[in-house]
């Protein structure tokens, strides 16, 4: 099967783009603007990336996605896997033609996009991290407890799923998901001083349903001598949300972080809902 590729298109296209063993369901609203794709929470759906959208208007090019079990998309064998996280991220702008975007990821799609944009930094025009992507290897989640509490929680996982808060997959594969990201962010302090792209965190100061909120700012406290090391890393906002409601309720700073890549304004008197 080979996917849809488009260069340029004024009219929003939603459809499904194959890859590998699955297919993902994405949204690309078309338009000449500046591309902008989102990259998701771990277990999220592109829905929660709204009312970001709504706030930037017309004048972009958004392209959201459901990663592979999530949302709409397909089930897939490698549905846990980080590396099957960052290649797909190719596969989709390969479909809609778009060769430079902006990237902006929360949460799990935050360390997707930086080991995206290290990969490919001619491409990136810039990245957007929401409260993700800190060099912090969370010391008080070893394996063992984050495997506990997704045994716990297996019973629920297909009622979360619908919720868009977790994926179709065992309770097993959503734990390795978890302690995988707990490696990957340990192993992030290279990457960030190497980053010859643009930079901006949106970080919140709250916990999250994963976290306390001890636990999440000793992480976001691991930040500081990344700013100090990479004078490409900004913080664009730090908001009062939590967060798991970052993207809800902060959802023009991180807007406004966009802008700041793209060297755009908000418009005057723009009332977003």
């Amino acid at each position: 099967m080979h996917a849809e590729r488009v260069t340029n298109s004024n009219s929003t296209w939603t459809g499904m783009v194959p890859v590998d063993d699955t297919a993902l369901a994405a949204t690309d609203t078309g338009g000449p603007g500046r591309p902008v794709v989102y990259l998701n929470g771990q277990f999220a759906s592109q829905a929660y990336w709204r009312r970001v959208v709504a706030e930037l208007g017309g004048g972009y090019r958004h392209i959201t996605y459901d990663m592979r079990a999530r949302g709409r998309s397909r089930r897939s064998a490698s549905a846990a896997s980080f590396e099957a996280h960052v290649r797909d991220v190719d596969a989709v702008l390969a479909a809609r033609g778009v060769h430079q975007p902006l990237v902006v990821g929360w949460s799990y799609g935050a360390a997707v996009a930086v080991h995206w944009a290290n990969r490919h930094p001619d491409r990136a025009l810039g990245v957007v991290l929401v409260d993700g992507a800190f060099p912090h290897d969370y010391p008080d989640a070893p394996p063992e407890r984050v495997r506990r509490i997704w045994r716990r929680s297996r019973w629920v996982l297909p009622m979360l799923s619908r919720m868009g808060m977790a994926a179709r997959m065992s309770a097993e594969s959503h734990a390795q998901s978890n302690i995988e990201l707990i490696e990957i962010c340990a192993a992030l302090g290279p990457l960030l001083d190497g980053a010859t792209f643009p930079v901006r965190y949106v970080v919140a100061t709250g916990a999250n349903l994963g976290g306390g909120h001890d636990e999440m700012e000793s992480a976001r406290a691991t930040l500081a001598p990344v700013l100090a090391r990479n004078p490409n890393i900004k913080v664009s906002a730090k908001v009062a949300s939590n967060h798991t409601k970052i993207l809800n309720k902060d959802f023009r700073a991180v807007a406004d972080a966009v802008r700041e890549l793209a060297g755009t304004r908000r418009a005057p008197g723009r009332q977003s809902r």
